[in-house]
């Protein structure tokens, strides 16, 4: 599984600015008040200006975000524009805000300019130090491989032996070769024993996470091979191709790559979704807590012997496993089964057909029961998973969760897993189970390929209007 060294690093980052922020701003007041041997005609509130700030930063980290403070490769020094030219202008620009937001509110967070010019001072000063800290308990924890992504390099170019040679020589850059696969002439001498025949050999024996290709041979192969495994995937362009490049370009030393993404999920957008599920799944567990419990109570009264929760194997991103909750709404003789095995335990198979030609509904379904006919049309069903967004198991949007078995009938499975399944998604808005299966399929690689925080909005509003209308709920 991919591991995920960049998102730690960001948050450790933003958390890191946010405490060097804070501390910045509260320290720039103190000095004014109780070091600062001049008067002051200015009741002091430190603990209310404080306040303020911390409500604020998430502005503030808005604007450290949009500077592209926390993109990998400004982190390391690579970038073309120096890390401490930015924060010299993320400093005047966190001031910049907070002085605005005073002109508005009128709350005179800067009652003499002096406090204004310190915050910004000691706001660069707070930030670059924190990320001189960051940056050296990073490279302890990559120097003892903890974290690391493992790279496979393959192509006959002269940057696969840059590439080689700056992978095992840097290691604060958070990767660790763990094989080649090229002509011995591009495989630095000292690194020829991690040389592998062919990539099937190289992903087969060596715990693989990244993909560098250097050369343009058998991309959609080797393109094919990284999405199927939920590998990241970087190709090394020609100078011809950089300027027509799709992807994410970072330098990897001095050589450019070009992260070519099967979602723009990831990376800061990440962290903006998981925190919106959490928040999301805390309060709708708040408001439907006495609901589910009534709920509970029905369905355990009207069967003793088993629990009114169902628990399903399911899968989610990166292809791992999970146990997703729901009310049971199925008759317990029928728990467990296929619909196939289902059908031919009660002694009707022309029902299996039906079933899987109708996108794997039947009206009336026999297997299920009263109670459960109307947790299933009102969605109540699926309130147990609220639970599951809470643990990080699956998001409140996403494609819907595959069981294991799915996975041997659809060739884009891969691309399906490369984000978290959902409890509602694109395919659930756009018709639920009145369109055909493979229709839900490609609806739900559609949102994969082009997610966007505009998109998921719109699926959220028009699931709350499709679950209020009861429209397509089987």
């Amino acid at each position: 599984m991919r591991k995920k060294s960049d998102f730690i690093l960001r948050l450790c980052l933003i958390i890191g600015d946010a405490v060097a922020l804070i501390l910045s701003f509260a320290i720039a007041y103190y000095i004014r008040v109780h070091v600062d041997p001049r008067p002051y005609v200015f009741e002091s509130q430190l603990l209310d200006f404080t306040t303020t700030v911390i409500l604020l930063v998430p502005i503030l980290i808005i604007i450290l975000a949009a500077l592209g403070l926390y993109r990998k490769d400004i982190f390391l020094g690579k970038s073309r524009l120096p890390e401490r030219g930015k924060l010299i202008l993320a400093a005047i620009l966190s001031v910049a805000a907070l002085i605005v937001y005073d002109f508005f509110k009128g709350e005179n967070l800067f009652p003499v300019r002096i406090m204004a010019l310190t915050s910004a001072v000691l706001s660069f000063v707070f930030l670059l130090t924190e990320r001189i800290i960051v940056r050296l308990i990073v490279r302890l924890i990559f120097r003892r491989d903890y974290g690391t992504k493992r790279v496979v390099i393959i192509g006959n170019h002269k940057n696969t032996e840059y590439l080689a040679d700056y992978i095992t020589s840097t290691p604060e850059a958070g990767y660790r070769l763990a094989g080649i696969v090229a002509s011995r002439k591009f495989i630095p001498q000292d690194l020829r024993k991690r040389q592998y025949s062919s990539l099937k050999e190289a992903l087969k024996k060596a715990r693989v996470d990244v993909i560098f290709q250097t050369d343009e041979r058998s991309t959609e192969y080797v393109y094919k091979q990284a999405i199927n495994r939920h590998l990241l995937y970087y190709f090394v362009p020609s100078e011809t191709a950089l300027s027509s490049h799709f992807g994410e370009l970072e330098l990897v030393g001095n050589t450019p790559a070009v992260l070519v993404m099967t979602t723009p999920l990831s990376g800061g957008y990440a962290i903006v979704k998981r925190l919106f599920d959490i928040v999301f799944s805390l309060i709708a567990i708040i408001i439907t807590l006495i609901p589910m419990m009534i709920v509970w109570l029905i369905i355990k009264f009207s069967d003793f012997k088993h629990s009114p929760i169902y628990k399903d194997e399911r899968l989610t991103q990166y292809n791992r496993k999970f146990i997703c909750y729901k009310f049971r709404s199925m008759k317990s003789e029928y728990s467990g089964m296929t619909a196939e095995e289902a059908f031919i335990k009660m002694g009707k198979p022309e029902l299996i057909k039906k079933y899987r030609k109708n996108g794997d509904y039947l009206k009336n379904d026999p297997r299920v029961t009263k109670i459960g006919q109307f947790i299933r049309e009102t969605s109540i069903d699926e309130l147990p998973q609220l639970f599951n967004i809470l643990k990080g198991d699956i998001s409140l949007i996403g494609p819907r969760a595959l069981l294991p078995g799915e996975l041997r009938d659809y060739g884009d499975r891969s691309l399906i897993l490369t984000v978290k399944s959902g409890l509602t998604g694109f395919a659930q808005v756009s018709g639920r189970r009145d369109i055909p299966f493979e229709e839900r399929r490609a609806l739900d690689i559609y949102y994969v390929r082009n997610w966007s925080l505009m998109l998921d909005a719109s699926i959220f509003f028009k699931t709350i209007a499709a679950v209020l209308r009861r429209d397509g709920a089987k």
